[in-house]
């Protein structure tokens, strides 16, 4: 048995629903027309938060940073096969698929944001840790600088450094793909 398994009064409903707010926010980023529901992300995220073997449940922050971490992946992993599918499935058509950032600001192509903050965990482990932290996980600040063991103006400094990176290269792509 894991941490989380041994202490189910540690796992309440305040963390499910912290979750589900998470599932939920993550979702309205994504493009229309996708079938996921925020419920259903959650319940696959939690079962595999069961699985952890290195999270606390006392330790909320932990918590909610394997659950962004999951939804994360959960979301990547639904993408490509959705993209797969799109392509004609496991034989595919032949042609690869271009993806740009979306026109509003407010959708988020989530395989171009994983493969850029991959690229961008190369060179800046933390700062791509803060994104994910703050963009999936919807941690606070202070709620970041605490997991990650760091200053809240370092959280500040790497969360505006992300920004600017990820701007650059999403934004690049779409500029490239304009002309």
């Amino acid at each position: 048995m894991n941490d989380l398994e041994d202490h189910p009064e540690a796992w309440n409903q305040s963390i499910y629903d912290q979750l589900h707010h998470v599932a939920e926010k993550a979702l309205k980023q994504e493009a229309p027309g996708h079938s996921l529901q925020p419920t259903l992300l959650v319940n696959d995220a939690y079962l595999r938060l069961l699985d952890q073997r290195n999270v606390t449940p006392e330790d909320r922050s932990a918590v909610m940073a394997a659950g962004a971490n999951i939804i994360r992946r959960l979301l990547v992993d639904y993408a490509r096969k959705r993209k797969r599918l799109k392509r004609g499935g496991e034989e595919g058509r032949g042609n690869p698929l271009h993806f740009s950032i979306a026109d509003d600001t407010s959708q988020i192509d989530v395989l171009e944001l994983d493969d850029a903050l991959e690229v961008f965990a190369t060179d800046r482990p933390r700062a791509a840790q803060v994104v994910e932290l703050k963009f999936f996980g919807g941690l606070t600040g202070e709620e970041i600088a605490e997991q990650l063991g760091v200053s809240i103006r370092t959280v500040k400094n790497d969360w505006r450094f992300a920004k600017a990176w990820l701007y650059r290269e999403l934004g690049a792509e779409q500029d490239e793909m304009d002309a």
